[in-house]
């Protein structure tokens, strides 16, 4: 009979969510206990708010004193439908918005809000009361995946695998066929003509331009299916770091979006067509080439001869990314031990998308200095460098810290 106490997981808050502001500055933290703000470097505690009940999702503005907030945990602060401003300067809900299912994710501007929902998004005016610009249905959402540049947003279309992408002055909406499965991760550019797309299969990420949805490039992650957990584009929008359930962050360099047209479709809606092929995979599913002297480059490094042998299979001549490097997704907030000592299959966290605290969360500081942070239990903080040695371009880990202390 095995007589060994229980393990006590009260002690500390855990974190459920967290996510960078848009310069990656600063990163938002939503714990089981409320929420706080930390710098992104050197990783210090700027805020903490105590609600003594658990904050879901988060979203920061700039380095603004408003935040959005939704409930989750198991003892939600907010009710999951609705969506708080918190204006901290205040320490009140400066904006409630209510909605008839769960605020999956929102996303700011100073004269935007953007709020996904599992089966739509919506577009607000951020003013005193917001008013309700637009709204559109997607296909299931559960991530509640949703971008908002200065002039266009990003969110799954009506299909699973299809991006919708509106002008935000006209209206416009063009719709891209970037993928044959359901989309797992998107991000914008930071000077938004780049939408870099992966899907829940996880093998390759795709690149568009948003001058006019042509598909640019694309990136083999690796062969084996992978769950994507974060994009990110770098501040000069040269790079694309890429994190997985693998375990591994990866640097890929991006071709140019301005080698595309830049003229825009005028029509309200504009549809990407696939071509046809008489091969076994649609045209979704199946690999592009890039003209890109560097993804030539990154072929010749990862497969030598054999990327340039024309009947192996694409894997082969796929552009690979240049570095990599390991990242820490140990844990789960709501795993923990049986008596017998083994790992008890972790549960679904209510009112956080997906169920899961988010991990491999990728900001950018400049284009040779990332951030990697992710919640749970033991949520951390990496800090990695790009650097440049005999062999080539490499991507190590400068150092680590778990943020919530311990």
């Amino acid at each position: 009979m095995n007589t060994r106490p229980a393990i006590d997981e009260s002690t500390g808050p855990v974190s459920l969510t967290v996510g960078f502001n848009q310069d990656s500055s600063c990163f938002a933290v939503g714990l089981d206990t409320g929420f706080c703000v930390f710098n992104s470097d050197p990783c210090e505690l700027k805020v903490s708010r105590d609600f003594n009940a658990g904050i879901g999702a988060t979203e920061m503005l700039g380095k603004a004193n408003y935040i959005a907030l939704v409930g989750g945990g198991k003892n939600p602060k907010f009710p999951t439908h609705k969506l708080i401003i918190w204006d901290d300067a205040k320490q009140v809900a400066a904006v409630t918005l209510e909605f008839r299912s769960q605020v999956l994710q929102a996303r700011l501007s100073r004269s935007q809000i953007l709020v996904a929902l599992l089966n739509s998004v919506s577009l607000y005016a951020f003013s005193s009361p917001p008013k309700k610009v637009s709204s559109f249905e997607t296909a299931d959402n559960p991530s509640g995946l949703c971008c908002l540049g200065s002039s266009i947003i990003a969110f799954p279309g009506r299909t699973p695998g299809q991006v919708q992408m509106v002008e935000i002055s006209t209206g416009n909406v063009s719709i891209i066929p970037a993928h044959g499965s359901p989309l797992k991760a998107m991000t914008l550019s930071p000077n938004g003509q780049l939408l870099a797309t992966a899907s829940e299969t996880g093998t390759l990420i795709r690149l568009f331009s948003t001058l006019n949805c042509a598909r640019i490039s694309e990136f083999r992650r690796g062969v084996d299916p992978a769950a994507i957990f974060s994009l990110a584009i770098s501040p000069s929008n040269a790079l694309l770091a890429v994190t997985s359930d693998k375990a591994t962050l990866h640097i890929f360099d991006l071709p140019h979006a301005n080698s595309t047209s830049t003229s825009r479709n005028n029509s309200s809606i504009h549809v990407i067509p696939s071509s046809r092929s008489s091969s076994p995979y649609s045209a979704l599913d199946r690999p592009v080439s890039s003209s890109s002297s560097s993804d030539a480059t990154n072929n010749k490094q990862k497969w030598g001869i054999l990327g340039k042998l024309p009947l192996l299979p694409r894997l082969f001549s796929d552009a690979y990314s240049f570095a990599s490097a390991p990242i820490a997704i140990d844990d789960d907030p709501y795993s923990s031990l049986s008596l017998n000592g083994m790992a008890k299959p972790s549960v679904p966290i209510p009112g956080i998308p997906g169920g899961k605290a988010r991990k491999g969360i990728v900001g950018w500081l400049d284009d040779s200095t990332i951030v990697v942070v992710g919640a749970g239990r033991d949520g951390r903080w990496e800090k990695f460098v790009i650097g440049n040695g005999e062999a080539g371009r490499w991507v190590g880990r400068q150092g680590w810290k778990r943020y919530l202390g311990g």
